[in-house]
Formats: C-alpha cells, structure tokens, sequence
C-alpha cells in the first residue's frame, strides 16, 4: 500500500456560526491566488459550503461524509479529491465533535473530529471572539485537550472587534499552548447572503458570489499568517492508501448511452462522484439546464435530476414547456429517470401552483417546517437504482412537502411514518439525497437501464 504526501489542514470551530465557511472558502482564494493549486473539501452532506470553496479554487468542492460513503471511504476519496495539488483545505461541519444524531451510531460519528482523525490532519479551529475575551484561552484549552486523536495546530480569531480587543485574546492564548494564526474582524458586508435552507448557492448570485469570494480571499490574505498555515499543513503525515477509482466500483456498459444531468441555478445540489460514477460506467454525460434548455440534449435516454431549489424558480421552471414536455415524454418511453428532492419537485403535478412535468402523481408545495437528517433507509420497490431490499444511507434536507408522499409502488422506507418515494417503470423520485459513491451499483444499473432504451427513443427529443 503505497503513501501519499499531500499537506492539508482541516479548518473546524466550536459550533455552527462560528465563520467556518467565510474563513476556508478565504483561505482557499487566498491560497488560490498565491499560484497554489487547492483541494477543497466538506465534512458532512452539504451541497452549498462546496460551491463557493470549489467556486475559490477553480476545481470542484468534495464532500467527505462517512455517514453517506463509509468509513473506508474518507481516505481515498480524499486521496481522489486531492490528487497532484498543493495543499487540501478541509471545512469541518457544526462543532468539531457534533456528529451524527442517530440512534445507530456512536456518539460523534460522522463528525469533524472523526474526519481529521481518518485523516491525519491538523485542525485550525476558528474561533468567533466578538462575545469573549479571556475565556477564549478556557474555551480553546478545552478543544485542545479533549480528544487526543485531535491535534488543534492553531487558532484564527474571528469577528474581532478592535486592536484592543485581538490583544487581550492573543494575550489569554498565549498560556494555552495554541498559536494564533490569525484575527479577523467584523466585516458585515462579506457575509453571503441566506435563506430557507441556508446560505444561497454560488451558482445562483454568478458575478455576486465571485466578488464576494475575492473580498473573502483579500481579506483572510491580510489577517491570516498564510506562511503559518502551510507550514501547519506540511505537518501532516503521509496517507497510506490509494485514490479512490470510480472504475473499479461499476461495471461498465457498452453502447456509451447519454445521460443528461440537470444543473443551473435551480438544480445545484450534486456530488461530484455521480457524473464520475456515471461516466465510468459508461454512459456520455451531459448537463441540462431546467430554466434555460428548451429540449434534452441530443440522444438523451437517461436523466438524472437531484437538489436544488425549484421553489425559487418555480415560474421560470413551469414556463420552459418544451423541456417539460420532453422528460415527461422520456419518462412515458421508458427513460431511466432518478430525482431527488427538487427532482421529485420538479417531476411532480405541480409546485407551489406553477405546472410542472407532470410525471409523478403527486403535488408539491412550500411548508414551514425544516425537515432535516440522516436516514437509515431499504428499497421497497425493484427500481433503476436499486433491487428491493437494497439498504443504503442518505439525508434529508427540504422544506417542502408532497401529498401524497409515496406512489403505490413506492421508493423507500426508513422509519414509521410509512413509505416514502415513488418507483414506477423506469422512474425513481425521493427526498431522499444519496451520495453514489456510498452506493456505486446503483450508477451501472442506471447506465444498463438506460442502454436498453431503443435510440430512437433517444433521438425523440431533438
């Protein structure tokens, strides 16, 4: 088993809030913009966090999740995310301990702490200071002693509020035993904008998000000892192990089929490892554009369609008729169709009022509440994903609800609420999100699904 040297930091703090994502997605920019080639990554399942730190790198943002992938999953992924850079920057999820709240899992599973312990990194807890002064040298003592699998290698200060103030917290930490590495102040105008289900994609505010990430990267460049950070990175030990290898986890399928993958603004959550998975079972894969394609692209016989957020752009999504008229006749053909959340979304009757594809017998609207969380679940159904019985990990994340929540054969099932999901034909729509790297047969059964569609189906939506 061969070793790899890549230097890499994982970037936590003591809980939600605390400017974690501000402060990496700088740090890559800045590290970006001194001519090194980064490798950003993201405890945990979240789509968002990834867009603006692949957004600063100029490479895609990868999610390192063990709830999602496996344990023996993390290393090589990394290993696979980070290949021939220069240094890989780690944006932990929640406190640095908080792990997954299931009841099937040990306490901390899932957590940062985990993560930078698979691998082997050093931690740079960000800490927000703008309510603390001495006690910030209590609270980083605590992080640094509690777990000694974890080694915190630093601390930057953030929301700082004046001279007076950085000098008394670096003045506390001196005692703790953790170097500072930077201090950054309450800067109101780089926050990113929010709403329902968290930070706005990068992919939606375009020239916005650019600007604001180059404000971000400028501002980390003149309060964090970029010089010291690296050097903390270059600590970490070689990774036995190698890269993980999409090719090795599916079974390739002839015929080359093309498989259209929604993306734009409205369609942004993905994992990187989908299309990978896709293409190394052999398929074309192709990005198609909900509010702006007026038709699939040509030879389509598969779509795969996962998160986002359809109920922003519901109008614009219901005027493209064309499109909405091609999947449904996809789907009518025997077309591999797989949605997640604003896929089942956008499959349904009708979102929040607006038509949609009308594919699906369900009807989709905006609710309140926040449904969120891992999920343990089983195929209920013989799909285009997977066999009934199939056991695999995923997460929710919606505020929206569908009445009904399950067709009569339905997707899945993993608590007592009942089943969930709809699989009919060649169709299989969930609010459950899944990373298929976690499952990766389910990208050659999609593939060979969609190479027995005849090609003149494919050619159909010219």
């Amino acid at each position: 088993m061969s070793a790899q040297r890549i230097p890499r930091i994982v970037v936590a703090a003591p809980s939600s809030n605390a400017g974690k994502t501000s402060i990496t997605t700088g740090l890559i920019a800045a590290l970006t913009a001194r001519g090194l080639t980064v490798s950003p990554h993201k405890v945990g399942p979240d789509y968002i966090d990834p867009g603006y730190h692949g957004l600063a790198a100029g490479r895609p943002g990868r999610n390192l999740d063990p709830w999602l992938v496996g344990d023996d999953r993390i290393t090589p992924l990394f290993l696979h995310g980070a290949r021939g850079t220069d240094v890989a920057v780690v944006e932990g999820v929640m406190g640095l301990f908080d792990g997954a709240a299931h009841a099937s899992v040990e306490p901390g599973y899932g957590s940062t702490a985990q993560v930078a312990a698979h691998l082997q990194a050093p931690v740079v807890l960000v800490v927000d200071a703008a309510s603390q002064a001495r006690s910030v040298a209590a609270l980083v003592h605590g992080f640094a002693t509690f777990d000694p699998t974890v080694r915190i290698g630093g601390v930057v200060l953030n929301r700082v509020g004046s001279d007076r103030h950085e000098a008394i917290l670096r003045e506390a930490l001196g005692a703790a035993g953790v170097p500072v590495l930077g201090a950054v102040r309450r800067i109101a105008e780089l926050q990113t904008p929010s709403r329902h289900l968290g930070l706005v994609p990068a992919a939606e505010r375009s020239a916005e998000a650019v600007r604001t990430v180059r404000a971000l990267g400028a501002v980390v460049e003149s309060s964090v000892d970029l010089d010291a950070v690296l050097r903390l990175a270059r600590t970490a030990p070689d990774l036995a192990g190698q890269p993980w290898d999409p090719a090795a986890e599916v079974t390739r399928v002839a015929g080359r089929p093309v498989v259209a993958v929604a993306g734009g603004p409205a369609f942004t959550f993905g994992y990187a490892e989908t299309a990978e998975l896709l293409t190394a079972a052999g398929a074309e894969v192709v990005t198609v554009d909900p509010l702006r394609d007026a038709a699939l692209p040509e030879g389509t016989r598969a779509l795969v369609v996962g998160g986002g957020f359809p109920e922003v752009h519901a109008p614009a999504l219901s005027a493209n008729v064309g499109l909405r008229t091609a999947i449904a006749d996809l789907a009518f053909r025997g077309g591999p169709i797989a949605a997640e959340c604003a896929g089942l979304l956008y499959l349904s009757e009708e979102l929040d009022g607006e038509p949609m594809c009308g594919v699906l017998p369900t009807t989709t609207a905006m609710h309140p509440r926040l449904t969120l969380g891992y999920r343990a679940a089983v195929a209920l159904t013989d799909s285009v994903l997977a066999p009934a019985g199939t056991r695999v990990r995923g997460h929710e994340f919606h505020r929206t609800t569908a009445a009904p929540a399950a067709g009569p054969t339905p997707a899945w099932q993993w608590n007592a609420d009942g089943p969930e999901g709809f699989a009919s034909g060649n169709v299989h729509a969930s609010y459950l999100h899944l990373n298929w790297a976690g499952s990766p047969g389910m990208a050659t059964r999609f593939v060979a699904a969609a190479a027995r569609l005849p090609q003149e189906v494919g050619r159909a939506h010219r």
